[in-house]
């Protein structure tokens, strides 16, 4: 039997193909482990923003681990306050803290620019995001002028689910995609160190 274009190219994990259209907002909240395993890496400021906090996967995580966290998102899911658009704030914004989040891929590199750019020099964003984010000439450019830090490279996958429902993946409707933690600190200028976990 022949696999459709969209079957093959995600069965080799080389596509954002899926059986279904992406969510409206690309909303695809992350497996709370991936933010567990994290923290057991590396320490983050008391103060943390989850500046795209859907229905508090990671905010919860944070909670649960003693930050202080700001939870906010484009839409109102339930979680967090609704209705703040992260990348319209004033330019003139500052947040005296880290900032923590898995953005809208479709806006990964916007949010990875905001939140450089409001957050203060030593103060740290981290951001989950598939693989491929290391690719093309526009993330190039953002890389050599603002390079991260930190790329943790999951070596197991990790689930990022559609609208929140990970019972559906727990079914067995599995990934193809290859994420990691990027992590920048401000002022940072040196080469990014490459480590693994899961």
């Amino acid at each position: 039997m022949k696999d459709n274009s969209k079957t093959a190219y995600r069965r080799i994990g080389a596509s954002n193909h899926s059986e279904s259209e992406r969510e409206t907002n690309d909303f695809y909240a992350t497996e709370p482990k991936a933010l567990e395993l994290l923290l057991e890496l590396e320490k983050f400021d008391d103060l943390v923003w989850e500046p795209a906090c859907g229905k508090g996967h990671l905010s919860e995580v944070l909670i649960k681990n003693g930050y202080i966290v700001i939870s906010t998102d484009l839409i109102d899911r339930g979680y967090g306050k609704g209705g703040i658009d992260f990348l319209q704030l004033e330019e003139t914004t500052k947040f005296f803290g880290d900032i923590i989040t898995n953005p809208p891929y479709s806006k990964a590199k916007e949010f990875v620019e905001k939140a450089l750019n409001i957050i203060c020099d030593g103060n740290r964003v981290a951001m989950f995001l598939k693989l491929t984010f290391l690719e093309s000439k526009s993330r190039r450019e953002l890389f050599e002028n603002t390079p991260p830090e930190y790329i943790y490279v999951s070596s197991s996958r990790l689930q990022c689910a559609k609208n929140g429902d990970f019972e559906s993946y727990s079914k067995g409707t599995g990934t193809a995609i290859a994420y990691g933690w990027f992590i920048w600190r401000k002022g940072f200028n040196g080469e990014p160190k490459v480590r693994w976990f899961n």
